[in-house]
């Protein structure tokens, strides 16, 4: 019987892979659905015996069937160079494995690291996960093993793990994929934790635009239930506020209350759901953790990546790139070998203009700076974040001051509205945009009325209105409660300082 294997992952099937799994039924081939290879610009990927077609459509199956579609085969898929060339670790399963088959997920080391955690103890567990280098992939890169520690040590007979799958940022999809793909390591993950903290009860929080993934996560929870008791594990779905991907939003969606910031102290580690010690961690920090407690794993993962971010991570390529797809690789990579060298260069075929890296709210990277390291401190220094390891590339067409002021109503949008800083600043934000936009600033209609004659405001340069955007940009910055508000302003002033050109302005009339 000839067996061929198709990914179920939701990028497949929206590219038509369900079609062309019934035209191989319908020709009597066996069809296994795996998870994806990430390769997405080939999807849907056929893969029979080790070699590779892509993309496939369903009026091609024939040929495939035959030995024919040379123009589709890529080869070996393991031997693709944007394959070949990673550092897999979260993703080692990715392709190779069926999302929910016990069997497969053991075959390949699974539960390793959970019998291992068992078997040394909390405390050596805490210890390797500080020795790995471990930090949280959800944006915020705290060290995993501090987090676990702090909770841990505080008192409470109830303490909760809570992992955060609201993933909501533009360009990013290795949450997905792990949850839909690796559902067990995800699982496993979770209860070495809870096992490391002393927790009895986990939750899965993600977002009800992720459909797949919420059924994929509540069958692997089902089958994996005995394996990972008493530690229980839930799945509760948001309505996909992006705000609620803040650790505390998060937490008081989880209690049934309103997506709303909490102001820390105290911390969650401390005071979180219910007000009981709580480790929050998102999806790829978690699923790292059953390769680092596996024999001699958190020596392998500290001895990857450079400075203080260490080990891999899952790098999503999207945007206006030819080669769209998750490439997991160790810390230090650079931008322009990530877009030219791994994602070839940009759809349209036209000149890279930018790049942004770290979701809606991360910075816009001109290409003269693509040499800098793919690091935590390096893209710090360079005024940018690397957040959930998302970039999304913008040839020469794009409006850098569209996007900023996009930026700003995004945050507008998805304000909590608990701090004024972002509440206000948002707003205010994009009024001043479009004012240097318009080429200055005049007195509105309502300033015009009789009774308003001593509000009226004086009319201001450009040079005026940049001062108080990147101002509004300052308070914005370090005032917020929390990152949604206080990362606006990266990809607004980034854009500002590196193509001041699109806001109607002269190279010297923005400083660098």
């Amino acid at each position: 019987m000839n067996t061929v294997r198709i990914s179920d992952d939701a990028v497949a099937r929206a590219c038509g892979a369900d079609k062309v799994v019934a035209a191989f039924e319908k020709l009597g081939w066996t069809v296994e659905r795996v998870s994806s290879w990430g390769m997405h610009w080939l999807e849907p990927l056929v893969e029979v015996n080790g070699v590779g077609w892509g993309p496939v459509t369903a009026d091609r199956v024939a040929e495939i069937a035959e030995g024919g579609a040379d123009d589709l085969c890529i080869g070996p898929v393991a031997a693709h160079p944007f394959i070949a060339s990673q550092q897999r670790l979260t993703f080692a399963r990715a392709g190779r494995t069926r999302p929910l088959s016990l069997d497969d997920y053991a075959a390949t080391g699974g539960w390793a690291g959970l019998d291992r955690a068992r078997t040394i103890g909390s405390e050596q567990v805490l210890a390797e996960m500080v020795q790995s280098g471990l930090r949280g992939r959800g944006g915020a890169g705290f060290p995993a093993g501090i987090k676990w520690q702090t909770v841990a040590k505080a008192e409470g007979s109830t303490k909760y793990v809570v992992c955060n799958a609201d993933e909501g940022d533009s360009g990013t999809f290795a949450d997905r994929m792990v949850m839909e793909g690796d559902p067990f390591a995800l699982i496993e993950g979770m209860a070495i934790c809870a096992h490391a903290v002393g927790a009895g009860q986990g939750y899965i929080y993600l977002r009800s635009e992720y459909p797949d993934a919420i059924a994929k996560l509540n069958a692997a929870i089902e089958l994996s239930a005995s394996r990972i008791a008493p530690f229980r594990i839930e799945v509760r779905v948001g309505a996909g506020a992006y705000v609620c991907g803040e650790e505390t939003s998060l937490l008081n969606s989880l209690e049934g209350k309103r997506g709303e910031v909490r102001a820390k102290p105290p911390l969650p580690a401390l005071q979180g759901l219910f007000g009981r010690p709580t480790v929050v961690n998102n999806v790829l920090t978690l699923a790292a953790v059953p390769h680092i407690l596996s024999e001699g794993g958190a020596a392998r993962y500290e001895n990857l990546g450079m400075g203080r971010s260490k080990g891999t991570m899952p790098i999503q390529i999207a945007g206006n790139v030819k080669q769209g797809g998750l490439y997991e690789t160790a810390f230090g990579v650079t931008l322009r070998e990530l877009v030219y060298d791994i994602g070839g260069g940009t759809a349209s075929g036209r000149p890279v203009k930018a790049v942004q890296v770290g979701g809606p709210l991360g910075a816009y990277i001109h290409p003269d700076q693509f040499d800098i390291a793919f690091d935590y401190e390096a893209y710090t220094a360079a005024d940018a974040l690397i957040g959930h390891g998302g970039i999304v590339v913008f040839d020469d067409t794009a409006d850098m001051a569209a996007l900023a002021r996009f930026a700003m109503k995004f945050c507008a949008a998805e304000s909590c509205g608990k701090c004024t800083p972002c509440r206000i600043g948002s707003v205010r934000g994009m009024e001043i945009i479009e004012r240097i936009l318009a080429g200055g600033r005049q007195a509105d209609a309502v300033e015009m009325l009789p009774q308003m004659h001593n509000a009226r405001q004086p009319e201001r340069s450009l040079e005026e209105q940049v001062a108080l955007l990147e101002d509004l940009c300052e308070t914005m910055k370090f005032g917020s409660l929390c990152a949604l508000g206080g990362f606006t302003p990266y990809p607004v002033l980034s854009a500002l300082r590196h193509w001041p050109e699109d806001f109607g302005l002269a190279k010297q009339a923005v400083p660098a």
